[in-house]
């Protein structure tokens, strides 16, 4: 069982900037993938981005975000990271931290996820 806990959310202007955190407990192998989701109102949950847990820590990001976010993790603090600059309107939601066993974009193949913390982005 695997227990992920998210903040750093808030408001925040255009342009500007936000580091999210997500602390995970329980037991997590080497193998495993860490995401991050977001879900705006009416919408479906989208996949921002991976990291693998292990050794190597391939990222992967979805097209929307890539450059202006990035994914890292602390395995020490068993924690991991989503910076996001250059924030926009339109990434205005609630994020959300997940785990799988695979490398994959579908939310259906995580098996454990936080209870999300709120970002928003004023114009």
């Amino acid at each position: 069982q695997v227990q992920l806990v998210e903040s750093g959310g808030g408001l925040v202007q255009a342009g500007g900037s936000l580091r999210l955190s997500c602390v995970v407990s329980g037991r997590t192998f080497s193998s495993s993938f860490m995401g991050w989701f977001r879900q705006a109102p009416g919408k479906e949950r989208e996949f921002v981005s991976r990291i693998r847990w292990g050794s190597g820590g391939n990222t992967y990001y979805a097209d929307s975000v890539k450059g202006r976010f990035t994914i890292s993790r602390d395995n020490a603090k068993n924690t991991v990271y989503l910076q996001m600059n250059s924030l926009k309107p339109e990434d205005t939601a609630l994020y959300y931290c997940a785990r799988s066993q695979y490398a994959t974009r579908s939310p259906l193949d995580y098996d454990s996820w936080g209870q999300g913390t709120q970002v928003t982005v004023s114009s």
